[in-house]
């Protein structure tokens, strides 16, 4: 097969975004498929639905292990052979997931599924920051959002849809086809930035760390379900502590460590990334508690939860249009406070909802839910690279990146556990006492989620400008 010629740089400009949001809208489409189909999928492999959290966290868990040597990988190997490869790891992993038969193959093949995604996002991230100016930044990635999204608003109501009338393993299956579109589209207008002068991989660094974060996952996933004793829970945190501990004090001597922590000088991707994972350990479980309310809780069929979740995707898709007008009136500090505020509302208004609330409060604080955490999230993702030089684009990329997982990830963990303690036990097919233990995990997250606004008081009025094109007040 001849080689696919590269395009001109105005085309890359025009059809990069397009690019990365494809690769994007696999992740989405898969993570909310997934989350749905978690009770049906549990009956087909006889475990309770919270034996499953494993197949959510061991994803997220993946990406926030290998996401610390994407930007490394970038820089050493190029952009284009990086992002094509991982695209093909990715479609490889959904293709054992489909092929898996019990849970442990399942996780597995979910591990190597998120070392593809560990590459994909990072790296696609990496391309739009050296492509554009920090004036089209804002603009740019919400190009890349707003078709992305079209995965979380499809997934969910998709999956049911295929566990209802299908078999769940198609979930996986259906991934394939846009890996093979995002496979032709790399060849095509991935530009191919690289760094000759990087040094080698800091090995160490990357030991200490993903073994650290791997335990600290390991940790909660456990802790959860009580299958270790209070000796060996404390030996997992000590150790996971000290393995952390011991990889900021490698970063703060070595020259080119996996991780450059010295970024978080900068103030707003300091305050963005510290931010931004406190605010997502609050809302990261709601993908994994909506699904139980509606399912266990309410009584609903796959496919029908499933619809009560587009709109929190539409409602998204929706601010990624306004979200621009009002970072420019507002400013990213104060949208930044008010959003976590209201968000936290949202999340704890949630435990209104059990048998017989009417299906337009469901709807609206759905709607609610997607349009504020689109607008946080816009905010912090752009608010990260305001400041960042394009030559420590890649350095700033990976931490970013690995921030964002390792929150969805211990929020996964989080909202289990919190579910898990007031589940404990009670009889999880009786909606009676499910909703009442469910409605007391979301006030707990919601909670959290609003003491979460305090991290952006450190903002000044004017950070954030250069990128949403705000008049300087100061």
């Amino acid at each position: 097969m001849p080689p696919v010629p590269a395009a001109a740089p105005d085309q890359i400009r025009r059809y990069l975004p397009w690019l990365v949001a494809v690769a994007l809208f696999m992740e989405n489409l898969d993570a909310t498929i997934v989350n749905t189909a978690v009770p049906v999928m549990a009956a087909s492999l006889d475990v309770q639905p919270l034996a499953l959290k494993a197949v959510l966290t061991s994803y997220t868990l993946s990406l926030a292990v290998f996401i610390p040597i994407s930007g490394w990988m970038a820089d050493r190997f190029g952009t284009k052979r990086v992002f094509q490869q991982a695209v093909l790891l990715f479609a490889l992993g959904s293709l054992f997931c489909g092929l898996s038969v019990n849970v442990p193959m399942l996780v597995v093949s979910r591990i190597l599924q998120g070392m593809g995604g560990a590459m994909m996002t990072p790296v696609g991230r990496i391309a739009l920051v050296r492509t554009f100016p920090r004036s089209e930044l804002l603009r740019t990635m919400n190009y890349v959002i707003i078709p992305a999204l079209i995965g979380p608003m499809i997934g969910p109501f998709a999956g049911g849809v295929i566990v209802h009338w299908v078999h769940w393993r198609m979930i996986f299956f259906i991934n394939l086809p846009f890996a093979i579109a995002g496979f032709w589209l790399v060849q095509r207008f991935m530009p191919d930035y690289r760094d000759e002068q990087i040094p080698p991989l800091d090995r160490v660094g990357f030991l200490l760390f993903g073994t650290g974060i791997a335990l600290l996952s390991y940790l909660l996933e456990v802790f959860g379900e009580h299958r270790l004793s209070a000796g060996p829970l404390s030996l997992l945190a000590v150790g996971s502590l000290l393995l952390l501990a011991a990889y900021g004090w490698h970063a703060s001597r070595a020259a080119s460590p996996v991780l450059s922590l010295w970024l978080f000088k900068v103030r707003t991707f300091r305050l963005s990334v510290i931010g931004g994972f406190v605010t997502r350990l609050g809302v990261g479980g709601m993908p994994f508690l909506l699904p139980l309310l509606y399912q266990l809780g309410l009584g609903y069929e796959p496919w029908q939860a499933g619809l009560l979740t587009m709109p929190t995707a539409g409602a998204a898709m929706l601010m990624k249009i306004s979200s621009r007008p009002l970072l420019a009136r507002f400013g990213h500090r104060n949208i930044l406070i008010a959003n976590t505020l209201l968000i936290g509302v949202v999340v704890t208004l949630f435990s209104q909802i059990g048998p017989g609330s009417p299906i337009w409060m469901i709807l609206c604080l759905g709607l609610s839910q997607g349009f504020f955490m689109s607008l946080q999230f816009t905010s912090m993702n752009s608010l990260a690279y305001a400041d960042v030089e394009d030559r420590n684009a890649s350095k700033a990329s990976s931490i970013a990146s690995t921030g964002q997982q390792l929150a969805l990830s211990f929020g996964v963990a989080f909202a289990s556990l919190v579910a898990g303690w007031f589940l404990r036990g009670l009889d999880q097919h009786n909606p009676a006492e499910v909703v009442p233990a469910l409605h007391r995990a979301f006030i707990t997250m919601g909670l959290l989620t609003m003491i979460s606004s305090l991290t952006f008081w450190g903002l000044h009025p004017d950070d954030g400008n250069n990128v949403s094109n705000r008049q300087k007040l100061t």
